[in-house]
């Protein structure tokens, strides 16, 4: 098997990837596990590699919603390249699996010291805050099926794999729609041949059939990565 890489970090020049590689840390991410508060300081960037974290938003009282996805595409705590200590969402692990993990201190540090970085993280940055903006219009305006697929094509991409563990309950906790609604969507996809589903276990076997019945944002985000971050 192939040898699985952070994309963000291997678009950086031979020097500084491995400046950045020499410190950081890898580190096994688990399963549910919090990496990151909203509202509290960011203390740590990571680089995931096999692993991929839901960002997830609260509102109010109301259960939180996934507006975003980071995997060996990107990384999680780009706040501390705009400046700000504070994270602005919850940071779930939504897939486990290694990743490389800096400090909060160090990562400054390797900013200062590596213009060609900040320049790759500032266009992640950006890919970041189209995809997020097209998130909203997306739950805002797009059914629940196409929704799913997008999801679960986005989820398959970042945990190298077809198969993975997932339940109705997290399902409509990540899409923002009830149970019933899920369930019914995933009954569609499943009758189609394009996804089995049983006992918390999810596997796509369609995917070319699944990029067809998901939404147009799914396209349009690997898109606007191509196009910042070739």
């Amino acid at each position: 098997m192939a040898t699985i890489v952070n994309h963000l970090m291997e678009t950086l020049p031979r020097r500084d990837r491995a400046g950045l590689r020499a410190a950081c840390e890898p580190v096994e991410l688990v399963l549910s596990a919090s990496v990151c508060t909203r509202g509290e300081a960011t203390t740590h960037v990571y680089f995931p590699t096999q692993s991929f974290i839901s960002l997830i938003c609260t509102i109010d009282h109301h259960p939180g919603l996934e507006v975003g996805m980071v995997g060996s595409e990107g990384m999680l705590g780009t706040e501390l390249l705009l400046g700000m200590p504070v994270s602005p969402f919850d940071a779930l692990v939504q897939g486990p699996g290694e990743a490389w993990r800096i400090g909060a201190r160090s990562f400054r540090a390797q900013l200062e010291g590596s213009p060609p970085l900040r320049q790759a993280l500032s266009r992640y940055a950006h890919v970041r805050m189209v995809q997020l903006a097209r998130s909203a219009g997306c739950q805002r305006f797009h059914e629940v099926a196409p929704r799913l697929a997008r999801w679960l094509l986005m989820s398959e991409d970042r945990a190298h794999g077809s198969r993975f563990e997932m339940t109705h309950e997290f399902l409509s906790r990540m899409l923002g729609v009830r149970r019933s609604g899920v369930s019914t969507a995933a009954a569609a996809l499943q009758k189609d041949g394009l996804i089995r589903y049983t006992r918390g276990e999810l596997t796509v076997l369609d995917r070319k059939g699944m990029e067809i019945v998901a939404c147009s944002c799914y396209a349009a985000d690997r898109l606007t990565y191509s196009e910042f971050l070739p």
